[in-house]
């Protein structure tokens, strides 16, 4: 693994002014990464024209994009009710186009939605592949991607693992659309952490490196290390998203993770 990008949990207009944004991003650069990943809500569009002027002159890439925020919003791809779903898919396409110019992968997990919004699995994975049609449609129109995240069973109601991403990826059929593996997922709903990064081989498009715990690296039990080797083993060359959501500042989070991962890849 060569390129790590540092995912950024607060949507971009809460990191401050522009100024603000730059010192953040210059700060993760000098930690030794290549990209960022961003969450992306309604206001962050607003934001997109500049971004692109403050990564050129921070020297980073924009590899990828969260959309887990817009099911905070109610839009949900499984929900029963059909206006939540329209402005599901319509969402995801706005995000397409804001993501295109920096040729950014869409990462699309938590709008699956719960068994809280469909208790039948069935039906809501029948609305999720016919709502994930329409955006890879426009997804192949664009010359985009974009990745399902196999989100644990305790936040998503459904397609848990990478082996069930991958069968709603066939049963949806848009070459638009791949499967991505997250660590702290797979350390809950999977037995191995590496075979299914070999099960996806070829097709796996992103990747979010991830404690169990969430917090900082080598304070739960993952071996980075075996999954970094998967990796090569598999000759992914895309980026490997630093994800850390407790017990730590932005700023401890990001020198210390990069730090621990060029350790781990020795």
């Amino acid at each position: 693994m060569t390129h790590y990008s540092f995912l950024i949990l607060q949507p971009l207009p809460e990191l401050g002014d522009p100024d603000a944004i730059r010192r953040h991003f210059d700060f993760i650069r000098d930690c030794g990464y290549d990209g960022v990943e961003l969450n992306l809500t309604l206001a962050s569009l607003q934001l997109m024209a500049p971004l692109e002027q403050w990564l050129t002159e921070s020297g980073l890439a924009l590899p990828s994009c969260c959309t887990g925020e817009a099911y905070g919003e109610g839009l949900c791809l499984s929900s029963p009710n059909p206006a939540a779903r329209r402005d599901a898919v319509r969402r995801l396409i706005e995000y397409l186009d804001a993501a295109r110019p920096f040729r950014a992968i869409l990462v699309v997990g938590l709008m699956l939605g719960t068994l809280r919004d469909e208790p039948n699995p069935d039906v809501a994975k029948g609305r999720i592949v016919e709502c994930l049609r329409e955006v890879g449609a426009a997804a192949e129109a664009r010359g985009a991607e974009f990745v399902i995240e196999p989100v644990n069973h305790l936040q998503v109601g459904f397609v848990n693992t990478v082996d069930e991403v991958r069968r709603l990826i066939r049963a949806i059929g848009s070459p638009a659309i791949k499967p991505m593996v997250d660590t702290v997922h797979m350390n809950i709903e999977e037995r191995s952490l590496t075979q299914p990064i070999h099960d996806c081989g070829a097709e796996l498009r992103h990747v979010h490196l991830c404690e169990s715990n969430g917090g900082l690296f080598g304070t739960g039990h993952i071996e980075f290390g075996p999954v970094l080797k998967a990796l090569d083993d598999v000759g992914y060359d895309g980026f490997g998203s630093v994800k850390v959501y407790r017990r730590a500042t932005m700023v401890e989070a990001a020198k210390t993770s990069i730090e621990y991962l060029r350790k781990a890849e020795r």
